[in-house]
């Protein structure tokens, strides 16, 4: 398997970066904050944090916020690291290193489901359930349960990172080196340009959509619609069952 240093575009590693601090760092505020309150399947004896629920909120909502744009760009522009039309038939060839690169698309693909599960769990619950001891709700369950597959998608994402590419790859998504026809001063420009001709590019993009595999269509839609949800749905409920 070749283990060179491949290149990241400067976008994803940014999107990618922050994105990843701020699931790492809600993953471990949402233990802090089940510590302090919850307790039921075992605790940790270290000392209380009081604004832990206001961090682990904070760290949430600015999580959500630049949910949609990495979504977006994972659709399109990093496709390449999702599920293929032929993912699930190469899954088939076990132990090749296919097989290995179509189970890092999956469990790519499958973070950005999880990451949709938490963000709208976390934003149907109300601050004062867990101090009251009100842990009943179902939402805070759906929002345990997320809690814990975004650590096992986290968790495999990285050792399936290390798998395919090795050290180099993981290295690759940290750096901050990048080639002068990606340099963020070029940004603005190929935005510009993106904007003049928005009409062929937007049309582009439905037939881009049209034209892909069906079940990528739908996650696609699942995702986006689910973030959608998690910023309308708290203006219609206020956080009941």
């Amino acid at each position: 398997m070749n283990r060179s240093a491949p290149y990241q575009p400067l976008i994803l590693r940014i999107l990618h970066n922050f994105s990843g601090i701020l699931a790492i760092g809600a993953i471990i505020s949402g233990f802090l904050v089940y510590n302090t309150f919850d307790k039921r399947f075992g605790q940790i004896p270290i000392a209380k944090i009081n604004p832990i629920q206001d961090i682990h909120g904070t760290l949430g909502l600015f999580f959500l916020i630049l949910l949609p744009i990495f979504a977006l760009y994972s659709f399109h522009g990093g496709k390449r690291r999702l599920l293929q039309p032929d993912s699930i038939q190469k899954l088939t060839q076990f132990s090749k290193p296919i097989w290995w690169v179509s189970l890092q698309r999956l469990v790519n693909t499958k973070i950005l489901i999880a990451a949709v599960l938490a963000v709208i769990s976390g934003r149907m619950m109300k601050e004062e359930w867990l101090p009251t001891g009100e842990l009943d709700h179902i939402w805070y369950y759906v929002h345990l349960i997320a809690w814990v597959i975004m650590i096992c998608f986290v968790a495999i994402h990285v050792l399936m990172s290390a798998k395919v590419g090795g050290v180099p790859l993981l290295l690759s998504i940290l750096s901050w080196k990048f080639r002068p026809e990606d340099s963020p001063a070029n940004w603005y420009s190929l935005l510009r340009g993106w904007l003049s001709n928005f009409p062929n590019n937007f049309r582009e993009e439905i037939n881009q959509f049209i034209a892909g595999s069906l079940l990528i269509k739908i996650i696609e839609v699942i995702v986006l619609g689910g973030i959608m949800a998690a910023f309308v749905l708290p203006l219609f409920f206020s956080g009941g069952e």
